[in-house]
């Protein structure tokens, strides 16, 4: 029964909290009987099991919970009347089956739990909240993660965690933000906005910002997240492009680190330890967005080719170069010209690649990064020119992030053969 309410929980809090925020535009109120819900159901489902539909269930729990909160509240009875007049499925204590559909049929119609997912994913991601926020508040109200876990993913703070959410839910209603879908003609940028947020909590997830070495949890949630977006917004090739670069990129994940927990670089990597389900789901995605030409698109496309590479000496690197060549006519950007670089040196040479890195000079994005040094490092060596390489190096090692990347450049300091270049680590 705690397995069938935990599922519920991961699938159905979003719907159930952005359920009571639309009915009651207070979130306080809806994450307390969110909760309160989901408290009731474990004994409730114990005594006369879990009912076909746990998430109308949950809804009108909640919604129930709510009413019996405003009725003590003389200051919000017009509320009251309107929520009320939406939930007029019987006053009982148990909720029946009959009275779970029609209440979620007669309040939001089909197609319910999309819609209300979506709206809370657009209003958690609204451009007017800080972008720490926006992560935090949507980890909380739309993935269900717990204050605990959001601060312990990141490596911050319970207070920390809670008072971005706390400000966040102030901002929203302060600023009058709307619990909506945009209108069609802010949607296309509003959208890009909420895929930033969750490529950042993967990116967090899968190489995270303080050095440590994963935390797949987070990665977990930005798949699940970005699955979600893909799936209700079926038009925006872009949604389903950063869906797809995300499996790929997660289909490594068991592969990543050796046996002592250090980061394998994914030309070392024993690729029958991808997950292929993944890469199959994450390659027909990329094959389907590619050719809309989005930065999420193009990427995936290029992860595709590296998931497709029996080994990493048969990589289509001419194919990636010109995936690289595409993305960098959408916009000019240091760390794609980086990795263009790479591939460029894969492709035609280290000469080659080395002069793309001396072209690129040093942009202010790739100031004190360890890639820019340990990219010059790689061709050098490659051309033999060792004591500039380890001059390189040495100053890669230095600008590491974390322990395990410093690592692979001591590794060619130390006498080693084979370094990392600065591609994707792993």
């Amino acid at each position: 029964m705690r397995a069938a309410l935990a599922g519920a929980y991961r699938e159905e809090w979003g719907v159930v909290f952005g359920t009571l925020v639309r009915l009651t535009g207070d979130w306080e109120l809806a994450e307390d009987c969110a909760q309160d819900a989901f408290a009731r159901a474990l004994p409730a489902w114990e005594r006369g099991g879990v009912p076909d539909r746990p998430g109308a269930w949950l809804v009108t729990a909640a919604r129930r919970r709510a009413v019996d909160v405003l009725r003590r509240r003389t200051a919000e009875r017009g509320k009251l009347a309107e929520i009320v007049e939406m939930t007029r499925t019987g006053e009982s204590a148990d909720v029946t089956e009959s009275a779970e559909a029609a209440a979620l049929e007669a309040v939001h119609g089909p197609g319910a739990a999309e819609d209300e997912r979506l709206r809370l994913i657009f209003t958690c991601c609204h451009p007017a909240l800080p972008l720490a926020s926006r992560v935090a508040l949507t980890l909380r109200a739309v993935g269900g993660l717990t204050t605990r876990e959001i601060a312990r993913a990141f490596l911050v703070s319970e207070d920390t965690v809670s008072q971005r959410v706390l400000r966040a839910k102030r901002k929203i209603a302060a600023a009058g933000i709307p619990y909506r879908v945009p209108p069609p003609g802010a949607r296309a940028e509003r959208l890009a906005g909420v895929l930033a947020v969750i490529y950042l909590i993967f990116t967090e997830g899968y190489a995270p910002s303080d050095g440590s070495t994963t935390r797949d949890r987070l990665a977990d949630e930005a798949v699940r997240l970005a699955r979600l977006v893909a799936a209700e917004e079926p038009d925006e090739p872009e949604a389903r492009g950063l869906l797809a670069l995300l499996l790929i990129q997660h289909s490594r994940r068991a592969a990543r680190l050796d046996a002592d927990g250090h980061l394998v670089t994914l030309e070392h990597q024993d690729r029958t330890r991808w997950d292929h389900v993944f890469i199959t789901e994450g390659v027909t995605l990329a094959r389907e967005a590619e050719a809309a030409g989005g930065p999420y698109a193009l990427q995936a496309a290029i992860a595709a080719r590296h998931a497709l590479a029996p080994t990493a000496a048969a990589t289509d690197w001419a194919a990636i170069v010109a995936l690289y060549d595409r993305l960098l006519a959408l916009r000019t950007n240091p760390v794609v010209a980086l990795n263009r670089a790479v591939a460029l040196g894969m492709r035609d040479g280290p000469r080659a690649q080395l002069d793309a890195v001396d072209a690129l000079g040093t942009p202010k994005e790739l100031a004190g990064h360890h890639a820019l040094p340990a990219v010059r490092a790689d061709a050098l060596r490659r051309l033999g020119r060792t004591r500039e390489a380890a001059r390189m190096y040495e100053a890669a090692r230095a600008a590491a992030p974390n322990e395990a990347v410093a690592r692979e450049y001591a590794r060619w300091l130390d006498g080693g053969t084979e370094s990392s270049t600065g591609k994707s680590a792993s």
